[in-house]
């Protein structure tokens, strides 16, 4: 069968559903309707994508002008990149399935150095010209924004545009930019540049020409006199802030599948390894009636059983603790987990832990960063061993049974004093018991530390290549005792992200080299091809150590010294001859001004709640959340169009969440981790459409059956109806030998009559199961089909019989009785009748 068509692909690849673009809350606009078309492109895969918050903000804001229509572009998979490279099909976004060559803009999320390969994937597959000088009026601007831009030049050849910042209002300024650009007729695009430049936040490349000194080091050129700096975007008002409060429900297993709440954004703990820290400054926190307003809305707008409140530092929110109570006092009965998962040691007090745990525990991570206490100085980690050890010892105390530690190894001055103390403290901290006696586990995790810009560490020297290598050995080997585990980061993997952190101009011929030698997902371990990155290290001639393992001398002038972040370079300066001395730099949320220079105290400040309304509160104890009356129902439902690649894990979701934003009272088990009482029916391999399948549903309460399936109807996605619901028995019936029937439809060519009648004829019809893992089966195919004809020369209709663990599909019949190869068998349509 020929390709022309993404939708002749899909039965093709491993996970369809990615590219549907047809998920709960997306928006879809006419383009003939709207004046600029805005392609949200992530570099990474749509379960990476999907999880950046970031995202679906600028993805509200922008829809929500009625001329711009903004649509998600994803990193495709291997296979999906395949089938479009070889039937010459382009990348294309995935609401409208729009080519990403036809939009207006790109504007590209970099939030991991090792994307950036992933950056010329998507380009070439858009059919759009790497660098920024070969692209002509025919082409779309293409922008990047997200945390990687504080360092841009070594990607600044490829974009257009740089965002450097908050992003929520740099983006509506950028686009009315252009629709009045528009409105004038498309002058040059220069002068659109121009009129960006003008935007705080926004760096155009084209602006600044880089030269280079005897020594190597490069700086900067402007052309234009009054605009040789680029000032950070800073969103002065977080409360008032736009936020997603319907925010997109992604298919599949994305890495962060639960509602996700910005409590606050910044930090001024002052750790000097922490670019974060410093490049979101200052602190601006959401007030608590902001917070449960939007969980309010978010959790009726998506049905998530699961919430994480997102900050640098999410127990230093003024109010954390009101806050978990409220939330509790609004989900508990619901069945809705609250996360932390950016708590500070010293921050996690045992009652936080307590309101944790209410609904089930979550999970738990502690960062002491350094072994000793002297290092912990050195990179201002504020926080004591007996913080630590109290820490764990409360949580093991409560119940959790896994806590994770991460530790950085190759931290400015440390000695192998400091690696022997990582060593000590997990000795000392598995010996902690919990309440039963019994010793938790340790889940130990070590990263080389890598200096970034605009931190007090960015003159540092990161280790070599070959000490990191050998400080995990070291570890690795000392680390093993009973309730530890112990795994790493790549020190390769290190290397090339300290390359691209700290790099120049000079790295884009290098990342081409790589891509052109077949680099790309280099985030991803099984991707990871480091020999290819030394061939292309090698073919450019670029000394990975001037960038990397050398110290940088405070004086010399820095690739990103152009960037104001609006912490000053004095400040980065005193904060590393602190760090030499081991002295501490105190919290200026508890503590005097340190005068990094965020702060102008009229506009830009720091800007917490302490204050919140005063209201009552439930107090809940187990037996609020016990069910005692409740209904089993059976719910039939179809399954088709688009709705056949949605997994059996994944209908399951969809389901669960519907039937939570439908309102639904759904009974749970009993036990430490509750789970919906839901089940399915014999449940279809991805690929089938089914006219009728079924699920029960134990409800608590009364609720009419015509009304659930009105109600579940509004909430399920394209391709899923619910038809009928009725009373289930009381009792479980034991499962019967039953059939299903199937009607084959090819869309290219006819079955083989002859291969019917051979099998019709025949006593028996012996074919060898294999499968992964398991025993080679013998499964006699005239037993299993009970039915089989050709109904048109293209059209097939089979019943096959189903029964306890032994149970054949329609893929395996047409595979073995016609011989047909699987990629043809996938596309072909299947649908089951009943």
């Amino acid at each position: 069968m020929s390709i022309t068509t993404i939708q002749d692909i899909l039965p093709l690849v491993e996970q369809p559903s990615h590219y549907l673009g047809s998920e709960i809350n997306t928006i879809k606009k006419d383009h003939s309707n709207v004046n600029l078309c805005f392609a949200l492109a992530f570099p990474d895969l749509y379960e990476i994508g999907t999880s950046h918050f970031g995202l679906q903000i600028l993805y509200h804001i922008l829809n929500r002008h009625p001329e711009i229509a903004a649509e998600r572009v994803f990193a495709l998979g291997v296979d999906m990149e395949l089938h479009l490279r070889s039937s010459g099909i382009p990348i294309m976004s995935m609401e409208s399935h729009k080519p990403l060559d036809r939009f207006d803009i790109i504007g590209f999320s970099l939030l991991y150095e090792l994307n950036y390969t992933n950056i010329l994937t998507m380009l070439e597959l858009a059919h759009i010209p790497f660098f920024a000088r070969q692209r002509d009026d025919s082409h779309p601007f293409v922008i990047a924004g997200g945390p990687c831009t504080c360092s841009p030049e070594p990607v600044a050849d490829f974009f257009d545009a740089i965002v450097v910042g908050d992003g929520e209002k740099v983006i509506m300024e950028m686009s009315r930019a252009w629709l009045k650009w528009k409105a004038r007729g498309k002058s040059d695009k220069k002068n659109l540049l121009r009129n960006w430049s003008h935007i705080e936040g926004v760096y155009i490349p084209l602006f600044f020409k880089p030269k280079y000194d005897e020594k190597g080091f490069q700086s900067l050129v402007p052309e234009f006199s009054e605009y040789k700096t680029v000032k950070r975007a800073i969103v002065n008002d977080l409360d008032h802030a736009p936020f997603p409060d319907a925010p997109i429900i992604p298919y599949g297993k994305p890495v962060h599948d639960r509602l996700r709440i910005e409590i606050s954004r910044g930090c001024t703990r002052g750790c000097r390894f922490c670019q974060a820290g410093m490049i979101y400054r200052p602190v601006r926190e959401r007030s608590l009636e902001t917070l449960l307003s939007l969980s309010d809305a978010c959790i009726a707008s998506t049905g998530y059983e699961d919430m994480s409140l997102l900050s640098l530092s999410t127990g230093d929110y003024k109010c954390i603790f009101p806050l978990m109570e409220r939330l509790m006092d609004r989900y508990t009965s619901r069945r809705i987990a609250v996360s932390l998962p950016s708590l500070r040691v010293g921050t996690l007090t045992p009652e936080l832990m307590q309101l944790v745990k209410k609904v089930r525990k979550t999970g738990f991570t502690i960062a002491p960063e350094a072994g000793s206490q002297r290092l912990r100085d050195v990179i201002n980690k504020n926080i004591t061993q007996e913080e630590i050890e109290n820490t764990i010892k409360n949580a093991f105390s409560l119940g959790w049974q896994v806590i994770k530690l991460y530790f950085m190894i190759g931290l400015p001055t440390e000695t192998n004093d400091d690696l022997q103390a990582i060593v000590d403290l997990v000795k000392k901290l598995r010996k902690i018991k919990g309440p039963n006696g019994r010793r938790g586990k340790l889940n130990v995790s070590v990263a080389t530390f890598i200096p970034k810009s605009h931190t007090p560490f960015q003159w540092a020297s990161q280790i070599s290549l070959a000490d990191s290598k050998q400080k995990i050995r070291w570890l690795k080997s000392n680390l093993k005792m009973p309730g530890v585990q112990f795994k790493w980061q790549n020190p390769e993997v290190s290397i090339l992200e300290g390359l691209w952190a700290r790099g120049d101009r000079r790295l884009s011929r290098l990342l081409v080299n790589a891509y052109k030698k077949g680099c790309k997902f280099d985030g991803w371990s099984d991707k990871f091809k480091y020999q290819l990155w030394k061939e292309a290290l090698c073919d450019e001639d670029v000394d990975i150590d001037f960038y990397t393992t050398r110290v940088r001398d405070t004086e010399e002038p820095l690739p990103w010294d152009y960037i104001d972040t609006k912490v000053t370079k004095d400040f980065l300066k005193s904060e590393l001859k602190k760090a030499e001395q081991g002295e501490h730099t105190v919290d200026c949320r508890s503590g005097d001004c340190n005068s990094c220079g965020v702060c102008d105290f009229k506009i830009i400040e720091t800007k917490v709640f302490d204050n919140y309304e005063e209201g009552p509160l439930k107090k809940f104890s187990a037996d609020d959340i016990k069910e005692t009356f409740h209904k089993k129902l059976k719910i039939s439902f179809s399954k088709q169009g688009q709705a056949k690649y949605f997994g059996h894990l994944e209908l399951v979701k969809i389901f669960l969440r519907a039937i939570s934003r439908a309102g639904i009272p759904i009974k749970y088990s009993e036990g430490f981790h509750p789970k919906p009482k839901i089940s399915f029916e014999d449940p279809l391999p991805v690929g089938l459409e089914s006219l009728n399948e079924l699920f029960y549903l134990s409800l608590r309460g009364d609720v009419k059956r015509q009304s659930i399936i009105d109600r579940l109807n509004k909430h399920l996605p394209k391709g899923l109806a619910v038809f009928n619901c009725q009373f289930a028995p009381a009792k479980s019936v034991s499962k019967v030998l039953s059939s299903a029937t199937y009607v084959v439809t090819k869309k290219d060519g006819f079955f083989d009559e002859q291969d019917l009648k051979c099998f019709v004829n025949s006593r028996e019809f012996v074919v060898m199961r294999t499968r992964p893992k398991r025993k080679t089966k013998k499964i006699d195919l005239k037993e299993m089909v009970l039915k089989i004809e050709l109904s048109t020369p293209n059209r097939l209709k089979m019943t096959l019989r189903s029964e306890p663990g032994k149970t054949v599909r329609p893929f395996e019949v047409m595979e073995k009785i016609f011989c047909m190869p699987m990629e043809e068998i996938k596309q072909a349509s299947i649908v089951k009748l009943f």
